[in-house]
């Protein structure tokens, strides 16, 4: 039975330890996951997506703020004893001494079609900017940030009203399966390793509170391909008398023009509900969902029977 250390935090992570825990040939004997958060208005700590699943299991939990200065886990990776790393959304870099540890290495369970979108946001940005697939890459753990060589990877479509949140499900359960696919191959010696392409290697950093403001001047799609991208988090956002509205879904209107200035509301529609938004280059938005300042997100229909604000054809989104 392979003895493999599992590190990996939010939501996403959590089928592919579950995968782990459920074969026989192998045994978590350890997860790693980021330290419990505050969060809410009470700033209760909470603990990770990983850590909840690990504990079920009666799993070991280790939890450093900086793992590369934690001796404990240093310790327990250090003794031989442990075949593989495998990480999935962490959080941290690990220190090339830890990589080098297990007597397989590490490998990492990353939700996109490397070498494009390396780093922290690869499923924001795939919808983002407008990819129409993406995927799941397993690869060797290197110290160059999501650098390492290709074990297995898989596509999935990226359809055109699918939300970031409903992608990280799918990658989830795709990224768990062909992790269970690679494995035996890198244990019994048969993998192959194939070196990414640095020339065509692209990147998705964190999202900054800049990015999650609409510019319409931007098209209508790429205005739809931002609100799709950044639902559930971060959201992204408008300013209507100076104050910040979050857009939660839209539709692009393919068979409409206009030449009204970006930003305006150029029509009201009541049956299907929505605003319709002059976009950039004489293109048309239709926003179907929307949270005006200080209050809950609601469709159209509930915005205008509720009287949770007022906007008006003409009126204008910054």
């Amino acid at each position: 039975m392979k003895k493999i250390v599992f590190m990996g935090t939010p939501e996403f992570s959590v089928k592919s330890l579950q995968a782990l825990i459920d074969h026989p040939d192998y045994e978590v004997s350890a997860v790693v996951t980021q330290p419990d958060r505050p969060v809410g208005r009470k700033h209760r700590l909470q603990a990770s997506a990983v850590k909840e699943a690990a504990q079920a299991a009666d799993i070991p939990v280790y939890q450093p703020e900086k793992i590369s200065q934690d001796q404990e886990l240093d310790q327990l990776l250090s003794q031989g004893d442990i075949d593989l790393i495998v990480t999935a959304a962490y959080g941290q870099f690990l220190p090339e001494r830890l990589l080098n540890y297990p007597k397989y290495g590490a490998i990492n369970v990353h939700a996109s079609l490397l070498p494009k979108y390396r780093g922290g946001a690869p499923v924001h940005y795939a919808i983002w900017k407008g990819e129409k697939e993406t995927g799941i890459s397993i690869i060797r753990m290197v110290k160059k940030m999501d650098a390492g060589a290709i074990l297995k990877q898989a596509a999935i479509p990226i359809d055109d009203q699918v939300t970031v949140a409903e992608m990280f499900d799918r990658l989830s359960e795709l990224g768990s399966q062909v992790l269970l696919e690679t494995l035996p191959a890198l244990f019994n010696g048969t993998v192959t390793e194939t070196p990414q392409n640095e020339a065509e290697a692209t990147f998705s950093p964190n999202i900054t509170r800049e990015e999650e403001r609409i510019n319409w001047d931007n098209t209508a799609q790429e205005i739809h391909n931002q609100v799709r991208a950044f639902n559930s988090w971060p959201v992204a956002h408008t300013f209507f008398d100076d104050k910040r509205w979050k857009i939660w879904a839209t539709e692009v209107l393919q068979d409409q023009e206009t030449d009204q200035v970006p930003g305006t509301v150029i029509a009201i529609d009541k049956k299907p509900a929505r605003f319709l938004v002059a976009c950039g280059e004489g293109t048309v938005l239709a926003i179907t969902e929307i949270q005006p300042a200080g209050k809950k997100a609601m469709d159209i229909t509930s915005f205008i029977n509720g009287g949770a604000g007022q906007i008006e054809v003409g009126d204008t989104f910054q």
